[in-house]
């Protein structure tokens, strides 16, 4: 049973209760177990099938290889002796080596994003349960668990803001119960996983001053300012091959009234996806002044001039479900005082409401997990079989220049280069999706490859199936 209100002055800190018997509190755990489960499986099955459709998971598995081996995180599919430090600031990427060294294949970085969000789940849960119950806590808990935003993180394979949603988690949870150095001291990694986040930690600060914790909100927001200042000036500028911050140039160039009226352009895709951020607690979570927390992310995506940014389809939105979710906790308790019966009334029934939402997006949108329900995705296919055949003639230890299909099941045991970006490099092998793979479809792969590398001699390895692999001769 439940011991009884938490401490605190704040509406949801005074009626969340706390987790008294064994089933509540072990429930949370149970949540996010479930969940890692649902995303891991989906993905290693996508991994084997190979239907992963991102060159980034190539990037960060080599990142995370080099780590393994206290080396800098060199990816030379970025380019020859790329850091990945100088293109974005995420040293965060290194917690991820034990699970390298235990099984060394991207597949691992997948199994790690997997845990991450189940972990990220556990929070969302348990301040559910605290201020629900222990069934209504876990249907939001599900429900966040397969929101679109952290569906679509698991469909665009792995991105290192995935590190972030679990922390993000633990600073709302904090700031719902009021336990403010917690949710700054979880906030302070923040600033390790992306240069942006930077911003969201000086959100946090902020909140804390609309909360009249003013030294601390203070001194959060000064820490997040010289944050970002430090990694986009000084940091990655110095890893950086050319000098500077890569993205400037997405961010517009025509100074603070240019970024402002940005805002304006793509409106219709921007207010959609502002729509499904904040549909998906039934516009509920609107209420709550810990919304505040989400406006850095959705400002520096809105006014960027990367059009990939302002629309739902990407892994952007995952770092925004902990935020909306939480928001809507604190907002299901302050309608609770409402004086209008029809806010109260919708307050009470927003839980099955809300599952529904996410359930609707699933099964009607174009999310992964529905993916789960069709016998195809525990098949691998005559494609997969073809590609496995392919990758059975690189060797070991070699030089591989490929596109997207094979690249990531490449990076665990070769040093891989992005198809057309070698830079000068003569690789031992050219391993090639001939169909797609983010290249133009290739019909005579000996000729292709004689127009990447003028002079070299290669010679056809294997082509079927639509994969051709070829062999440099010396």
């Amino acid at each position: 049973m439940p011991l009884g209100p938490l401490a605190g002055t704040h509406p949801a800190a005074v009626l969340a209760r706390r987790l008294g018997d064994d089933a509540s509190r072990r429930a949370p755990l149970f949540l996010g177990a479930f969940v890692s489960a649902l995303c891991g499986v989906l993905s290693v099955l996508r991994y084997r099938r190979f239907a992963d459709t991102s060159w980034d998971l190539g990037i960060f598995t080599e990142a995370v290889r080099n780590y393994a081996r206290l080396q800098a995180p060199v990816s030379d599919i970025k380019g020859l002796g790329f850091n990945l430090l100088g293109d974005h600031f995420s040293p965060i990427l290194v917690t991820a080596v034990p699970a390298y060294w235990i099984y060394p294949s991207a597949a691992s970085l997948l199994v790690v994003q997997a845990v991450l969000i189940g972990i990220s789940a556990v929070p969302v849960c348990r301040a559910a349960i605290g201020i629900l119950g222990t069934r209504k806590g876990l249907a939001v808990g599900l429900a966040y668990g397969i929101s679109w935003g952290i569906q679509q993180a698991v469909d665009n394979t792995f991105h290192e803001v995935i590190f972030a949603v679990p922390l993000i988690a633990l600073v709302m949870e904090s700031l719902l119960r009021e336990r403010w150095k917690a949710a700054a001291l979880w906030s302070l990694p923040l600033v390790l996983v992306k240069e942006d986040l930077g911003m969201t930690v000086a959100a946090v600060g902020a909140y804390l001053l609309l909360r009249r914790r003013f030294r601390l909100g203070l001194a959060l927001i000064a820490y997040g300012a010289l944050s970002i200042a430090l990694t986009l000036l000084v940091l990655i500028p110095a890893m950086n091959p050319n000098g500077r911050y890569d993205y400037w140039n997405k961010l517009g160039d025509g100074g603070a009234g240019a970024e402002l009226s940005s805002l304006v352009t793509g409106a219709e895709i921007k207010l959609g996806t502002l729509f499904a951020v904040f549909a998906i607690t039934g516009l509920l979570a609107l209420r709550s002044p810990l919304c505040v927390v989400a406006v850095p992310t959705l400002f520096w995506r809105f006014t960027s001039t990367d059009t990939d940014y302002w629309g739902t389809v990407w892994h952007y939105s995952a770092v925004l479900m902990p935020v909306v979710f939480v928001a809507l906790l604190d907002a299901v308790v302050a309608a609770r005082r409402s004086r209008r019966a029809w806010m109260r009334s919708y307050a009470r029934n927003i839980v099955p409401a809300v599952l529904g939402i996410s359930l609707t997006y699933t099964l009607a949108g174009n999310l992964p997990l529905k993916d789960l329900l069709d016998s195809p995705a525990y098949e691998m296919g005559p494609r997969g079989r073809s590609a496995r055949q392919a990758l059975a003639e690189v060797p070991d230890g070699v030089t591989v220049e490929t596109n997207t299909t094979l690249m990531s099941h490449l990076t665990g045991r070769c040093d891989v280069f992005w198809v057309g970006n070698t830079q000068g490099l003569t690789p031992d092998y050219v391993a090639l999706d001939l169909l797609n793979g983010w290249s133009r479809p290739v019909t005579d792969p000996l000729g292709y490859v004689g127009g990447l590398h003028p002079g070299a001699r290669y010679t056809l390895v294997s082509d079927t199936g639509g994969y051709a692999v070829l062999k440099h001769l010396t």
